[in-house]
């Protein structure tokens, strides 16, 4: 699928818990925060939430404090997470 189409379904699922698998085959859940024209900004959830690397004021947590970004050209699929 292209970017485009992934760029689309982030913004229409913004603020919705997702699972991203990256075509390395990772698998990324989260919360949508951002969709910048490149990446897909999450707020993890699950155990990694408010592990190390989520620094004080944001520091190692990505842009403007919006967790980690996944590239758009790097997703393989997105699911909700319904039963979150």
């Amino acid at each position: 699928m292209s970017v485009q189409h992934f760029h689309s379904m982030c913004n229409r699922h913004m603020g919705r818990p997702v699972e991203i698998r990256t075509r390395d085959g990772r698998f990324h859940r989260g919360i949508i925060r951002h969709v910048s024209p490149s990446k897909v900004y999450l707020d993890p959830i699950g155990p990694r939430r408010g592990g190390f690397g989520y620094g004080f004021g944001g520091f190692g947590y990505g842009l403007w404090g919006f967790g980690w970004g996944i590239a758009l050209g790097f997703i393989a699929g997105v699911s909700l997470l319904l039963w979150w």
